[in-house]
């Protein structure tokens, strides 16, 4: 007889002891597997807090992973800078450090550019790429910041007492926000003095304000000039050339002409910073700077043409340029028509000008006798071109000339203005030549 346990007993089978006791069996059975079942389940609540706890764990795992990634590529772009300093040591030290960090920080940032257009990035020793931003600023945010800060402030502090200069620059120079790349820091580095034979700690300052920062990241104007001012104490062109090509100062005139005193005073690196003034000076529209600074490096044709193209200069801009800079082949650039136009000075207004000038009177009579000596219708052909030279300012030409015992010279320029008898260009009206014709009477 079978018994039929899904749906229970029949009336027959409830009359059979046996058939109940296998029954009974089978409830208890199915009973034990319930209370089992019961004991491996949870409340929706506290199913909905599992969950819960479940998600942030994932957001954390995914934060850390991220972290821990962050951290392998910073410890990536370390030991690649530490492979080009062991390199670097290890030939000697062929280039000074500045130059050797510019350069490596330049050639992964082209790397790194030129990766986007199918050319290989810069790898590590694993093969990994490295990012071009080789120094990146890790600021903090939120509320953790002024404690970071603090400490970040304390940690300088005990490195600058420990007299550790070159750590202590560096740890300022990377400062979050910058706090710390400023002119009382650099008070700080001026105030102290290293080991005798080491490099000056504002120096280490300075070299790490312009390494540190990237390109087209500006210096403040007080903080530039007072680099520039440490820079060339010390003799670091290669420092001072990296931070103008890399525009990492604030230009200003005054900053021009402090490279230009400094090129005065040393003519051995004079064209280094000359070069770099007139960048300076060109950068701040400063045109009549920027053609001195052109001619004081010998570039006078391109000075020239320079000063032709800028129309922000005048002819008292150009004689001012050539009283600090003698230069007849300038004078004689400047007085000579180009191209269909005009000088851009007047012969006789500017022979009128520097003989009238006792420093300047040589250089006048030599652009004169540059042109008599060329014969006498040269002379001629240049006075009746000169359309801005009245008869009145040449015949001052010619008195100033015989005053300083030009003779030929004087008698040369009045021959050409009585042979023109006031009638050409050089006399502006008929009263003009009347008073022309008086003069020679």
């Amino acid at each position: 007889m079978t018994t039929n346990t899904k749906h229970g007993l029949t009336v027959a089978e409830s009359e059979h002891a046996e058939a109940l006791d296998r029954h009974l069996k089978h409830l208890q059975a199915q009973r034990a597997a319930l209370l089992d079942r019961k004991s491996h389940s949870v409340f929706l609540e506290v199913k909905a807090e599992l969950d819960t706890k479940l998600q942030a764990a994932e957001q954390l795992r995914g934060l850390l992973r991220a972290e821990n990634d962050h951290l392998k590529v910073l410890y990536k772009r370390l030991r690649f800078v530490c492979g080009c300093l062991s390199i670097w040591e290890e030939q000697g030290r062929q280039v000074p450090l500045e130059g050797l960090l510019g350069s490596t920080l330049e050639n992964i940032k082209q790397a790194s550019e030129e990766e986007g257009e199918g050319f290989p990035a810069v790898k590590d020793d694993n093969g990994s790429s490295i990012n071009a931003e080789l120094f990146e600023d890790e600021e903090p945010s939120g509320v953790d910041e002024s404690k970071f800060l603090t400490e970040y402030l304390h940690r300088f502090i005990e490195l600058f007492d420990l007299a550790q200069y070159e750590e202590a620059a560096l740890l300022a120079a990377r400062s979050p926000r910058g706090v710390m790349r400023s002119i009382n820091t650099m008070d700080m580095f001026k105030g102290v003095m290293g080991p005798p034979g080491s490099v000056p700690p504002l120096l280490f300052f300075s070299q790490a304000l312009l390494i540190t920062a990237p390109a087209g990241d500006e210096l403040s104007a007080p903080l530039s000039l007072q680099v520039v001012r440490c820079a060339l104490q010390h003799g670091a062109s290669q420092l001072l050339t990296h931070a103008v090509t890399q525009n990492k100062l604030t230009f200003s005139e005054e900053l021009g002409d402090i490279l230009t005193e400094h090129a005065q005073k040393n003519p051995s690196v004079a064209d280094v910073y000359l070069a770099l003034a007139t960048t300076i000076y060109e950068t701040c529209g400063l045109s009549k700077k920027t053609a001195l600074s052109m001619c004081r490096r010998g570039l006078i044709h391109s000075a020239a043409e320079f000063m032709n193209h800028c129309k922000d200069l005048t002819a008292e801009d150009c004689l001012w340029i050539l009283r600090h800079s003698w230069s007849l082949t300038l004078l004689q650039l400047l007085t000579k028509p180009q191209q269909g136009r005009a000088a851009m000075l007047s012969p006789g207004v500017v022979c009128s000008h520097l003989l009238a000038d006792p420093q300047q009177q040589e250089l006048a009579l030599q652009l004169l006798n540059s042109f008599i000596s060329k014969g006498r219708e040269n002379l001629e052909e240049v006075m009746l071109e000169d359309c801005r030279s009245s008869v009145d300012t040449w015949t001052n030409v010619a008195s100033l000339c015989s005053e300083l015992n030009q003779s030929d010279l004087s008698r040369a320029i009045l021959s050409i203005l009585l042979d023109q008898s006031g009638t050409r260009v050089l006399s502006p009206d008929l009263e003009g030549a009347r008073l022309m014709e008086h003069v020679f009477l």
